[in-house]
Order: structure tokens, then sequence, then C-alpha cells
């Protein structure tokens, strides 16, 4: 089960992250819950394996919002990361943020699922 002080282990910023919750931490903790389940993980690797910059733009993005929205600090920094160079529509390898992105968000999951 996921805690604050789980997440700031993690390096949430559950302070700023609770505060958009206008502190109520149960709607924070079950909002937090559904980011292993977030689509646009997939949509995003999935867009970039196409080489699809536009779809992948779209799922990073969209990401990078509610990550941020969220406070959950790594994974929106790796994210904000990959969503400026998509903006910027740069052919690069993006297999590493990426996978540095999914990890974080596997280690999300296991806290939750502890």
């Amino acid at each position: 089960m996921i805690t604050i002080e789980k997440l700031n282990l993690f390096g949430a910023n559950t302070a700023e992250g609770l505060a958009r919750c206008y502190g109520n931490e149960a709607l924070y903790l079950r909002l937090v819950n559904m980011i292993p389940a977030e689509g646009n993980f997939d949509a995003l690797g999935a867009a970039l394996n196409q080489g699809d910059l536009d779809k992948a733009f779209e799922a990073a993005h969209a990401l990078k919002g509610v990550l941020g929205n969220l406070s959950l600090t790594p994974m929106y920094e790796v994210c904000s990361e990959i969503t400026e160079l998509l903006r910027a529509r740069t052919q690069t390898d993006y297999a590493p943020l990426l996978g540095a992105l999914l990890r974080q968000k596997e280690s999300l999951s296991a806290l939750c699922a502890e």
C-alpha cells in the first residue's frame, strides 16, 4: 500500500501534490495508485517504436501533466525531457529515456503493491 512516507522516499514532492488535492490524502494516494496502469506509458512506447513522433508527443505530454500534477518529481523530470525533445521533433534514440521512465514506473508500482 502506498503511503506519503514511501512517496517521499521515492522523491515525490508530496506536500505540493497534496496541496493540489486540497489536502485530501486519500484522494492523492488513490490518484497515485492509478499511475502504474496509465495507458499513455504503453502509447508512448508504441509510438516511439513506430517512429511516430506526433503520437509520442501526445502521450508524453499527457503523462507529463499527470505526473506533474501529482508531483511525482523523478518521473516528471524524465517525462519532461522526453516531451521537450519530442516537441522539437528531435530524431534521437529515446530508448534510454523511455527505459528510465518505465523503471521508475515499475518502482512506483512496487511501492503501490507493498
